[in-house]
């Protein structure tokens, strides 16, 4: 841990000399976002502090002439509630080319069909922490992990009024057995509308999902889709509503998920509600409240991987972005 700690120190220092600058753009950002929450998991009741997904990372861009672009993006986890580690880069470590053709990405990044669908409606916490979706399911990737998909290969399209498109493939890497994992996504934002889709498979499992936002005055609505088909376990349905009404500083938030049984799993079905308020200090700094509780069925485990055991929080945080 304290190898890493001194690396990370000394790719800051490098980053502050004028050689760093000379060639490409660099920025340092991050995110520090901690809340006190009172948590029930079946029955036992505790306080905690928790770490909602604090993030500290690095990306910049190189002006290569003609068009073409080099950039990187290395992104690391770290504990906001313990200030715990070690930092690496297992979020994203990506190398990649762009131009009027779009953007070759190569390394270890989350699939875009998660952005494209679940993502972009958990508007309340930005899918962190104990009320992120605790029901959406990807077969390559699931973010309750919350980390990246490494060894992916991926190619987006420019923007074509509006509509991008992006697919990858993720290399299993393995001498024998193991299989690729392929991800594609597709978003379109025409004005107050938005659309997405995200498909993702390894061998026969795979998931396909749909979403759509609409903003009209203070009001965003969102919601999304999702359908799994796995050999094991079946077909599942998945959907989540949310909604949100900005008022000045503040902000008022409400979503509603329900996870449908799997068809060879009995009594799996789920439902996860989320209230939550949040007062933006400045642009960059945000106090927030929530409950969130999730409800299993017999057969489900979502958030506690005990079957048939529910989950419930109420949380008041702060969330600073740098």
């Amino acid at each position: 841990m304290q190898k890493a700690n001194r690396l990370l120190l000394a790719a800051v220092a490098l980053l502050g000399t004028s050689a760093v600058f000379a060639q490409s753009s660099v920025t340092l950002y991050g995110r520090v976002n901690t809340t006190v929450e009172r948590q029930k998991i079946g029955d036992d009741s505790r306080t905690v502090m928790q770490n909602n997904s604090s993030r500290i990372g690095f990306k910049g861009v190189e002006d290569l002439g003609g068009g073409l672009k080099a950039g990187f993006q290395l992104e690391a986890g770290f504990g906001s509630d313990d200030g715990s580690g070690p930092l690496n880069f297992s979020r994203q470590s990506e190398v990649n080319l762009s131009g009027g053709f779009g953007m070759l990405r190569l390394g270890n990044f989350t699939p875009e069909s998660y952005f494209a669908t679940a993502d972009y409606v958990s508007m309340h916490n930005h899918d962190t922490g104990t009320s992120s979706d605790a029901l959406y399911y990807d077969p390559v990737w699931t973010p309750l992990q919350r980390a990246a998909v490494p060894n992916k290969i991926a190619y987006r399209t420019p923007s074509l009024g509006g509509f991008t498109l992006e697919g990858a493939v993720s290399l299993h890497e393995q001498t024998t057995g193991g299989k690729n994992g392929y991800d594609l996504a597709a978003n379109y934002n025409m004005g107050p509308l938005a659309l997405g889709a995200g498909y993702s498979q390894i061998d026969s499992d795979k998931q396909l999902g749909l979403r759509a936002a609409y903003t009209i005055g203070q009001f965003t609505l969102g919601g999304y889709y999702q359908r799994n088909d796995e050999d094991l376990r079946g077909t599942r349905n998945n959907f989540r509503l949310a909604g949100m009404y900005a008022m000045g500083a503040s902000e008022l938030h409400l979503n509603f998920g329900r996870a449908a049984k799997w068809s060879n799993v009995a009594d799996s079905s789920a439902n996860q509600w989320t209230v939550g308020y949040n007062y933006n200090l400045s642009k960059r700094t945000k106090a927030y409240a929530f409950y969130t509780k999730v409800d299993n069925k017999a057969g489900a485990a979502y958030m506690t991987d005990a079957a048939g055991v529910d989950f419930s929080s109420f949380a008041v945080g702060v969330r600073h972005n740098f």
